[in-house]
């Protein structure tokens, strides 16, 4: 895939006559947008990327990655203009960007799950008491109890976890603040039986620091936690449209809909911005009319 890209940065550079800099501003575009549908959406093809796919990226670079309208912008910008390439070469059946544009990105609406369908998802796991089971129970609690980015959990290391207080300490990286995050008992036992009960079946080097381990003993990883997820949500027929942070909106609309203050919400997020958080609140509001005025919708 990557080396479409490459070939339509030639086309950028030696037919239109781009600036290195423009050059290396589209690579760097376009190679997190591959990251994003290869690991996440796991297409092996662009032929294979959907709508569905693009409005998932365009939430995770605005709701978990956090950028700025302008460069959320900018970003579309370059993957319209690489399918619209790859549409004009009829190496695609049609161009999946064709209505995709900026103002869809502040319009963003994060998906969540109902508090029954979450409820659903954390169960899943326990119907089987083995190792691997053990870690999604724990993994899973965690996610929802914190709203923890996907990032941010899979790299947790066993010092992080603070079980006798019911908290982790969330490190920062990138842009982000350090944070410590409370969970509640569920949680806690939870993550307490994987690590007596599953972790040490996982485990291959006692020197290995991180807390959440795959089959081969080694740090899980994000496509790794996004493959568990998909498994339990067709495991329990779950229909909404689930993506790895998906358990982290359900949190925060959970939270809101509960009484919490926006600026805690916020804290606990570690969104930058309570606008941000905001639109979690924004989308209850605009739930709420569209149930009470179904025609006007």
């Amino acid at each position: 895939m990557l080396d479409g890209v490459e070939l339509f940065l030639q086309v950028l550079a030696e037919e239109k006559g781009y600036a290195s800099n423009t050059i290396v501003a589209y690579r760097n575009d376009l190679t997190q947008f591959h990251d994003f549908v290869a690991d996440t959406c796991h297409r092996s093809a662009w032929r294979e990327v959907t709508e569905e796919d693009l409005a998932s990226y365009l939430g995770w670079l605005r709701m978990d990655l956090e950028y700025a309208t302008a460069t959320v912008a900018r970003k579309v910008a370059a993957v319209k203009s690489f399918f619209h390439h790859l549409a004009s070469l009829g190496a695609l059946p049609g161009d999946p960007t064709k209505e995709m544009d900026s103002p869809r990105v502040r319009k963003y609406t994060p998906v969540s799950l109902s508090e029954n369908e979450v409820e659903q998802l954390l169960r899943a796991p326990l119907q089987s008491n083995g190792a691997r089971s053990l870690r999604d129970a724990a993994l899973l609690e965690l996610l929802y109890a914190t709203g923890m980015r996907v990032s941010e959990i899979v790299n947790l290391d066993l010092d992080q976890i603070d079980l006798e207080h019911g908290s982790v300490h969330c490190v920062a990286r990138n842009r982000h603040k350090d944070r410590v995050l409370p969970f509640y008992r569920r949680t806690a036992e939870a993550v307490y039986g994987y690590l007596t009960k599953g972790r040490p079946s996982l485990v291959r080097d006692n020197e290995e620091p991180a807390l959440f381990l795959n089959h081969r003993g080694q740090r899980l990883t994000r496509q790794g936690l996004w493959l568990i997820i998909k498994r339990y949500v067709k495991q329990t027929g779950i229909k909404t449209t689930v993506t790895p942070h998906t358990l982290r909106h359900s949190f925060a609309r959970h939270m809101l809909s509960g009484g919490a203050d926006v600026h805690k919400v916020q804290g606990l997020l570690g969104h930058a911005n309570v606008s941000t958080t905001q639109v979690y609140t924004q989308s209850q509001v605009r739930e709420a009319y569209e149930e009470a005025h179904p025609r006007a919708t």
